[in-house]
């Protein structure tokens, strides 16, 4: 049976050592300063941004929230945000998506200054992704924290290991594929158009799903003793539990895959975790950035 892998364990270590340095930062007289902007009233959206808002303080930061009307024009949000482009008391700007339909998302994602972009979405830090300079760039989140969860159980050089990507977004999928690739892995990104998509995926000593389709990848599509990435969050029907009742599912399935996998993780508990800690760690590391400090490898 596979390891399973806590992202929630780690998540704590994370976050442990973001506050630890947050501290630390107040003696050069910087507090690590995370500014979230929110338009509209989607649910989902609001317990996410309160998530993020509640976790920045716990780690001592700088928490500000920016909630604005869901007809707020396009020009008063680039005007906010380049207002805190500006501030020094800013470290990290979030702008949380999905945006109303009357403004261009990409266009918003553009005007945030790339060393403040701590979801890693300008252009500017994804080319330095893309190009190796992994040191320099701001990572999504998400794939951010998989790939600590893979160096936890694979260490930091994965020289000679082969890794599939299931899913190709801009999100997870290609920068995941890039991280690997930046640790010395032979990588393939795989997507609905690949052919024999389970075969390849037996090919793989690390297997990351990202496609957002609940238990998709079967239990023999997994090497054995391969580390299994979940990244998927699905809602499916749950009448086991009552009528109209859903459980989470990942991409994976999970109790069919973990009798192949050498390690895997859970959904939930597993990336899920992670995507938070990473946020509030793309934002220490900015606030060490400009105070000159070394910030910590996580």
């Amino acid at each position: 049976m596979a390891e399973i892998i806590d992202g929630k364990k780690i998540a704590e270590d994370v976050v442990a050592t973001v506050a630890a340095t947050a501290k630390d930062l107040a003696a050069h007289g910087v507090k690590p300063g995370l500014a979230v902007v929110i338009v509209g009233e989607d649910p989902a959206s609001q317990v996410y941004v309160a998530s993020k808002s509640r976790k920045a303080k716990e780690c001592g930061f700088h928490s500000v929230q920016h909630t604005l009307a869901g007809g707020t024009s396009q020009a008063d949000l680039v005007a906010l945000i380049e207002q805190l482009n500006v501030d020094p008391a800013i470290h990290g700007i979030l702008v949380q998506l999905p945006l109303p339909a009357h403004i261009d998302s990409g266009a918003i994602i553009q005007t945030i200054e790339p060393d403040k972009d701590v979801d890693g979405f300008t252009f500017v830090n994804v080319g330095r992704l893309g190009t190796g300079e992994v040191d320099s760039a701001f990572v999504p989140c998400t794939p951010a924290g998989s790939m600590l969860l893979i160096e936890r159980v694979r260490g930091r050089d994965l020289s000679g290991l082969t890794a599939v990507v299931v899913g190709r977004s801009n999100i997870v999928g290609k920068p995941m594929a890039n991280l690997l690739l930046a640790a010395n892995c032979t990588v393939t990104i795989a997507h609905s158009r690949t052919k024999d998509l389970p075969a390849l995926c037996r090919t793989a000593d690390i297997l990351v799903a990202a496609v957002g389709r609940p238990e998709m990848v079967k239990g023999d599509w997994v090497k054995q003793g391969a580390t299994v990435i979940d990244v998927g969050i699905n809602r499916i029907p749950a009448p086991e539990k009552g009528e109209g009742k859903t459980r989470l599912v990942g991409d994976v399935a999970f109790a069919e895959a973990a009798e192949n996998a050498g390690s895997i993780t859970p959904v939930p508990g597993g990336v899920g975790p992670m995507t938070i800690a990473m946020l509030m760690a793309n934002t220490l590391v900015s606030a060490c950035r400009a105070a000159g400090v070394e910030p910590p490898r996580f």
